[in-house]
């Protein structure tokens, strides 16, 4: 339990310190109709992240969706060493 509040507190670290090296670069954002002027990188490279996880959020929970609905279909297959499942964990023994 306590190596995640570890983890936390280096992945916390390490973003602190790119932020902190990051305060004074900007840079200009359009999107076409509207421009934003000064934007600190941090910003960008987190909102850009953040929206990569949204677009690929759909992808992931199609997949989840398709194996649980083959699962749900299916029967276990017996072993392949001849149905008493006293084998090897590849048929094999």
């Amino acid at each position: 339990m306590p190596w995640r509040l570890i983890v936390f507190i280096v992945i916390l670290g390490i973003l602190l310190s790119f932020i902190g090296f990051n305060l004074n670069n900007s840079c200009d954002i359009s999107f076409g109709f509207a421009s934003f002027t000064g934007v600190p990188i941090f910003l960008t490279v987190f909102v850009s992240f953040i929206l990569g996880m949204f677009c690929s959020l759909p992808f992931f929970l199609f997949s989840v969706f398709k194996k649980s609905k083959t699962r749900k279909g299916k029967t276990p297959e017996p072993a392949a060493g001849g149905g008493s499942g006293e084998t090897g964990p590849y048929g094999i023994d």
